[in-house]
């Protein structure tokens, strides 16, 4: 089974490039975070046509996520946001797939340390996790996939990185308590190239000197731990004309499609 997680930041342009990815990679399920459309303008019939089903929540400009998925996807067992978190932002989609629970999410930028939209963030965190706890109780095999805008270790940073955001403290610790619901970072299972990174801003050809960090990941329950067979990023997309700032990060698990 692959599962997959895209940041497209902006599904309308990018449409063409994903369902080139779809066709070359044939993912089990494909994560995409900042659609930036509403849901009447989704592409449905375009990722129908080529093969894929989706369940989504957009909003005009900002935000959106949606999992794709060449299996039906039963609608009844849909998250759409975190329950019981108020929130204008559509940031979290989560379905069943083959037994396995996949959460796509699109965590909040933060902006700054200290701003409001930082304390934002990690009250969205916090929300979070209270909310996995409860969903790995239900759930033994569960996958978070997506768009976490944090960096957890220094190795996940350019080390000329300078901002605080992304790799502050209060954002590390946030993400070790998604970890100490027993979430393992799937990425750190297998050997990876050093700078292994997913975002590159579009500025300062920061892509050709590979000036990134490393925020998508693919968290993995204890119950999937053994069946993780490879999780890497795929950067050919970056290098495309007109590309998104992030790149596609696949895992491959050991489990029948």
């Amino acid at each position: 089974m692959k599962i997959s997680t895209w940041n497209v930041n902006s599904l309308k342009v990018r449409l063409p490039q994903v369902l080139d990815w779809l066709a070359a990679n044939k993912p089990d399920a494909l994560c995409l975070q900042e659609l930036k459309l509403e849901d009447k303008a989704f592409p449905a019939a375009e990722l129908e046509a080529a093969g894929y089903r989706a369940v989504f929540i957009g909003q005009k400009t900002y935000n959106g996520v949606a999992i794709l998925s060449p299996q039906p996807i039963d609608e009844a067992g849909v998250v759409r946001n975190i329950p019981g978190f108020e929130d204008e932002q559509k940031r979290i989609i989560a379905a069943t797939l083959n037994g396995v629970r996949v959460v796509c999410g699109y965590f909040p930028n933060g902006q700054a340390v200290g701003s409001d939209k930082f304390e934002y963030k990690l009250r969205w965190l916090a929300a979070l996790t209270d909310w996995l706890r409860a969903e790995l109780k239900s759930h033994e095999r569960l996958v978070l996939a997506g768009d976490f805008n944090i960096a957890p270790e220094d190795r996940d940073a350019h080390p000329d990185w300078k901002d605080e955001i992304h790799v502050s403290e209060p954002e590390r610790a946030a993400f070790r308590a998604l970890q100490d619901l027993g979430l393992i970072d799937a990425f750190r299972l297998f050997e990876q190239p050093e700078r292994a990174f997913s975002w590159w801003d579009y500025r300062m050809m920061a892509f050709r000197r590979n000036f990134g960090l490393r925020i998508d990941h693919l968290l993995v329950s204890p119950a999937l731990r053994e069946v993780c067979r490879s999780c890497a990023v795929d950067k050919e997309p970056r290098r495309l004309e007109r590309p998104s700032d992030h790149a596609p990060v696949v895992l491959e698990l050991a489990l029948g499609a």
